[in-house]
């Protein structure tokens, strides 16, 4: 199997709007296809699968905090949907005919 997404994993330019993103599963591993959109904010970090896999419990999840009292084992602080609305809405934005509306 080609491995293009760690060959290439950077598709779009800085300077431009995003127009397309290596599609991920579940597990966040890639599956090396490419959309032609741009990706949800998502915080994820791709890593490959070990070549061999031993038998364990699952992996806890880490509590980013960073001492401000917004989350905590039970409820996280999730930003995501935020960043997508505010990616909407320039969009939007960005569609109008004139911007200075």
């Amino acid at each position: 199997m080609s491995e293009q997404f760690f060959e290439r994993p950077i598709l779009n330019s800085p300077y431009e709007y995003p127009s397309r993103h290596w599609e991920l599963d579940a597990a966040g591993q890639p599956t090396q296809q490419i959309i032609e959109s741009r990706r949800p904010v998502e915080f994820i970090t791709p890593i490959p699968k070990p070549r061999k896999r031993k038998e364990s419990a699952a992996q806890q999840q880490i509590v980013f905090d960073e001492g401000k009292g917004l989350s905590t084992q039970e409820q996280q602080y999730d930003p995501t949907p935020i960043i997508n609305a505010l990616r909407r809405r320039v969009d939007q934005w960005r569609a109008l005919p004139d911007p200075n509306q």
